[in-house]
């Protein structure tokens, strides 16, 4: 019996971006998966979206949530897969990627398969070692597109915390990596492409933030974990000022 395997997507006013998603979906050689979206109760037009995509959208709701994770942890809950891979709105998956994950996982039992992701930067491979220096980016090359996981491993290690509203995901992961339960397979294909212009692209203060918050709790040597991060600080100053000075001033 193979593998089954959801597509989790979350969205919020994403009318702009998702087309592109749904049309890489529809391209994909094998069709054999379910698509789950949350969406957090849209008013752009994204509900419209996803009901016009009946064809590939097995599952959806669209109502308030308490942030990306909260609505990621519904859609864990409604998919019914063995597997699930995240992609964001404006993430792409290439035609290949559910075959060649589904090949991945056929071929030997595994819990997470790491495949390579194309940015604006170029390729991202995974497995670069070092989790006290990569964080998650040790074992895979992205959570978003890069990355099929088992359900199963949310029984062990529990579901995205609200405790970090960027970096979940890293949390999640490298608890479930570093067990050394897990078994995890390299996998040499591009899955699709990620996009940088979702929260943790965007807001580079928060992001860098919320990783150290999640470094300081899965790694020994705080202190080294202290000045890495005012490291990355400095390496990012010029992007996190820009975004300070893109934000909208005054009232909400």
């Amino acid at each position: 019996m193979k593998p089954s395997i959801s597509i989790i997507t979350v969205t919020f006013n994403a009318a702009g971006v998702l087309p592109g998603l749904i049309e890489s979906l529809r391209a994909q050689n094998d069709r054999d998966f379910e698509w789950v979206v949350v969406d957090g109760a849209s008013t752009d037009g994204t509900v419209e979206l996803i009901k016009s995509s009946g064809d590939i959208v097995s599952a959806w709701v669209s109502e308030p949530d308490c942030g990306i994770y909260d609505a990621m942890n519904k859609a864990i809950g409604m998919a019914s897969g063995e597997y699930y891979v995240v992609c964001g709105a404006d993430d792409r998956l290439f035609a290949n990627a559910i075959a060649d994950y589904r090949q991945a996982v056929s071929e030997k039992p595994v819990d997470i398969v790491a495949a390579c992701v194309e940015t604006d930067a170029g390729i991202v491979r995974p497995m670069r070692g070092k989790p006290w220096l990569h964080g998650q980016s040790a074992f895979v090359s992205h959570h978003s597109v890069g990355t099929l996981i088992r359900k199963e491993l949310h029984r062990e290690h529990g579901l995205y915390s609200r405790r970090f509203p960027i970096a979940a995901d890293q949390y999640f992961l490298k608890r479930a990596c570093m067990s050394g339960r897990p078994r995890i397979a390299a996998a040499d294909f591009i899955a699709g492409h990620y996009s940088k212009g979702g929260v943790s692209g965007t807001d580079i203060l928060g992001t860098l933030s919320d990783y150290c918050r999640v470094q300081l709790e899965t790694e020994r040597f705080p202190a080294l974990q202290v000045l890495l991060h005012c490291i990355r600080l400095l390496k990012n100053f010029r992007g996190i000022v820009a975004y300070g000075k893109s934000r909208p001033t005054g009232g909400s």
